[in-house]
């Protein structure tokens, strides 16, 4: 194995044992594997273009791409062309998946689950790491630089991690840099002959193999690992060493102030709604008889940009005793007070606490922010809700529909900051809510219409199986196809309540859970949940519900008209009904009314799973592309190997006389088979003067090049009949130069022979045919002569 090879094999051992570090922060390690075989071939690109070679920038280009095809086939192959080639959808699909997974990054807790989107995070990061360094490493022969983003890898990780068994990773990520440095070393002194060999160091003339240099190197990094462990350990200003976690906590400070960074706690609702089997998230106890709207609040998103709601930055403080009284409240709204008691599971680890709305005071161990303007707590430096038991009082607001609908208008500020609709917004989304609210006389007529228009009267399906959806044009489609489960539901109904001139938010979290015998409740993964929240002034922010089938249409919402209230119950929080299915569509075969009281079925979430087609196995998509890259790549098979024959042929030598005989020699047969390339064919019969006139005459060659090739034959003659060999410098440029001469002489098809079909490559099946003539023949002398029998009669 040259140099060179040796060197990229260990660049890519360095990234893998770094990427180690990335293990405990999921809680599968099959990524790794999926990371071993596409880092080898990323290798073996770069390795097979450095063979070539080709221009550096094209080497880089060549594993680019490379990595850029492996990527699609394994995480978008259905969406690329032929399977393999990455086109607007293939890239679309991409940014989707890295979009999922810095989502779920966010949401959960450490280790995470190994989603697509994770997966492909894990995934590409080593490889885009992998690529630089062996771009620095390997390409521009540089290993130091190369630790840097072999440190980004192991800082990433680190940054995450609980810190448990940090420094084991460390060790290992480490241990690889300095592989990768002796390596570099030991190629660079292999280039330099004996110069730094030095004398034997034990009597008997034996060395202990380790030159100088290569000692001090492994000094230097024994020292240096050393005092990136154990000095920082003794600094009083540090808390910790280098392989102590920083926290990952989203408040910052001293516990009085910082900011909340923005999340989108929405991106784990439909994963929840769509799990098989549904599991307890949170146990609740509470002083209040009616659980009918005991809505679980996380976190209220208020920032609408047209695409999507996300929660605004917002400063956050210290957990005050008594929280304030909610924004807008009028003391002539009936309100009681409600204690409830919450224990989140041991799995469940949210960094935002779910609570009743509006909340008076929490009791919680641990590090929690309040973010006042949303009325919400969250952890701090990495704290969340696992296995968490913490008492919230609430305030239970009872208002009437007459208060709400003679609320005075908001002010000016909030309406402002809540009212705010981006231009992107299609205007179909005001157009319907105008069309919807017709004969409205207050902000609250028409924000029961449209909480009627979504969840009795406008044919709206609930489907948890439905794509939450991107872009602009959104919610445009969902009032299309009618078809969503929650999200659609509540971002479709604040964003056309803002339209019409309602302030407006929406709000993430569970919904009333399935009272126990114990006479606690049950909250659980389905009953995971999001609804709008719509300002009144003198009430506050006011919960709504829009979607068919989940949780409870607030009283207040009700009207007096016979036969239009709804049931005063929990409905189930199911992503399909109880009622057994029939053949038709739901849709088809159930009235509104029906819809309201939960005798419609819509489709098994399970069933649709189930009919989906199996994805293949990853290394099934690798082998498809390594399969494909070698029949791409056999056209191109008699270019490549004449390129390397002659590279390696016209390349450096031994400065011994051996070594330039041998040069020379290997520069003739260059000559002789480039001239066979263009077209004359080399004859053995004639000295290397009378072939060289031959190639000369034949080749119309101009009095330079001619002069150039009878160089190169008069130091052949030298190599093979004088007696002291007089070595010629300049044989390769001799020889570059006859090339350059017979391009310029020959037709343009001439030239793409010689250069995509070059006739000299038959040597290879001439060697071949030799090798196999030699193997008989070892075969045929290496079988045993049978004996013949004797003719005489004992």
């Amino acid at each position: 194995m040259s140099g060179r090879a040796r060197l990229a094999l260990f660049a890519a051992a360095a990234t893998l044992m770094a990427s180690c570090a990335l293990l405990p922060l999921v809680d599968r390690p099959t990524w790794l594997l999926e990371a071993v075989f596409l880092v080898a071939a990323q290798t073996g690109v770069g390795a097979a273009t450095r063979r070539v070679p080709l221009a550096r920038p094209l080497t880089v280009a060549a594993q680019a791409l490379v990595t850029l095809l492996l990527l699609t086939l394994v995480f978008a192959h259905q969406q690329a062309v032929a399977g393999l080639t990455p086109g607007p959808e293939a890239f679309r699909h991409l940014t989707g998946l890295l979009q999922q997974g810095s989502d779920d990054v966010s949401r959960y807790a450490i280790p995470a689950p190994l989603t697509d989107g994770i997966r492909l995070m894990l995934v590409g990061g080593v490889l885009v790491i992998g690529l630089l360094v062996d771009t620095l490493a390997v390409t521009f022969r540089s290993a130091a630089p190369a630790g840097l983003p072999l440190l980004a890898l192991y800082s990433v990780a680190a940054g995450l991690s609980d810190g448990g068994g940090a420094w084991l990773w460390f060790l290992v990520a480490a241990a690889g840099y300095l592989m990768l440095l002796l390596a570099e070393g030991r190629d660079r002194l292999s280039q330099w002959g004996r110069v730094f060999g030095g004398a034997p160091r034990r009597p008997g003339g034996s060395s202990d193999g380790a030159v100088a240099p290569v000692r001090t190197g492994r000094r230097i990094g024994a020292a240096a690992l050393g005092v990136a462990l154990f000095v920082p350990l003794a600094l009083p200003a540090m808390s910790g060493g280098l392989l102590d976690p920083a926290g990952t906590g989203i408040g910052r400070g001293n516990g009085h102030g910082g900011t909340i960074s923005a999340v989108n706690p929405l991106v784990s609702l439909r994963d929840s709604l769509n799990v098989d089997q549904d599991r307890q998230v949170l146990s609740v106890k509470t002083s209040t008889n009616d659980i009918s709207d005991l809505y679980l609040r996380i976190v209220s998103l208020d920032d609408f940009d047209g695409t999507t709601w996300k929660p605004s930055q917002r400063h956050i403080v210290g957990v005050p005793n008594q929280f304030p009284t909610p924004i807008g409240l009028s003391p002539d709204v009936k309100r009681s007070s409600v204690r409830t008691t919450i224990t989140a599971a041991d799995w469940y680890a949210q960094d935002w606490l779910p609570m009743p709305y509006p909340p008076s005071s929490v009791r919680i161990s641990g590090n929690w922010r309040y973010e006042p303007v949303g009325m919400t707590v969250v952890g701090d430096h990495g704290q969340n809700t696992r296995g968490k038991s913490y008492t919230v009082t609430s305030v239970d607001v009872q208002p009437t529909a007459q208060q709400l609908a003679g609320a005075p208008q908001a002010p000016a500020a909030l309406l402002r900051e809540y009212t705010k609709v981006p231009s992107a917004l299609p205007k179909v989304v005001k157009r319907t809510a105008e069309e919807v609210t017709a004969g409205a006389t207050s902000h609250y007529d028409e924000a029961v219409k449209l909480q009627d228009y979504f969840a009795v009267t406008g044919g709206f399906q609930y489907d948890t199986q439905v794509e939450v959806g991107r872009g602009p044009n959104a919610i445009a489609n969902f009032l299309k196809q009618k078809q969503g489960f929650c999200v659609h539901f509540s971002f479709a109904m604040a964003a056309m309540a803002r339209t019409l001139g309602i302030p407006a938010r929406v709000a993430v979290g569970f919904a009333p859970g399935s009272p126990q015998a114990d006479g606690s409740v049950s909250v659980g993964l389905k009953d995971a949940h999001a609804w709008p929240e719509l300002y009144f002034e003198g009430v506050g922010w006011t919960r709504f519900e829009p979607t068919p089938t989940r949780g409870t249409a607030p009283s207040y919402t009700e009207t007096d008209t016979p036969g239009s209230s709804l049931p005063d119950q929990v409905r189930p929080s199911q992503s399909t009904s109880a009622a057994p299915a029939v053949p038709v569509s739901p849709s088809e075969s159930c009235s509104a009314q029906q819809r309201k009281l939960e005798a419609c079925g819509s489709p098994s979430a399970q069933a649709a799973q189930d009919n989906q087609p199996q994805p293949r196995p990853w290394w099934v998509y690798a082998l498809w592309v390594l399969g494909g890259l070698a029949v791409a790549l056999v056209p191109f098979v008699p270019m490549l190997w004449r390129v390397r024959t002659r590279g390696v042929r016209l390349g450096g030598h031994a400065r011994t006389d051996e070594g330039a005989a041998a040069h020379t020699l290997a520069a003739w047969q260059e000559l002789t088979d480039s001239a066979w390339d263009f077209g004359i064919p080399p004859d053995e019969s004639q000295t290397p003067r009378k072939a060289a006139a031959r190639i000369v005459r034949l080749g119309r060659l101009d009095p330079v090049a001619g002069a150039a090739v009878h160089r190169v034959a008069d130091a052949v003659e030298q190599v093979l009949y004088a007696p002291r060999p007089r070595p010629r410098a300049g044989l390769a440029e001799d020889v570059r130069q006859v090339i350059a001469a017979f391009e310029g002489t020959v037709s343009t098809r001439t030239r793409l022979r010689a250069l995509f079909v070059p006739r000299s490559t038959v040597r290879v099946l001439w060697a071949a045919s030799a090798w196999w003539a030699s193997v008989t023949a070892r075969v045929a002398a290496a079988r045993p002569t049978p004996r013949r029998a004797s003719g005489q009669q004992g």
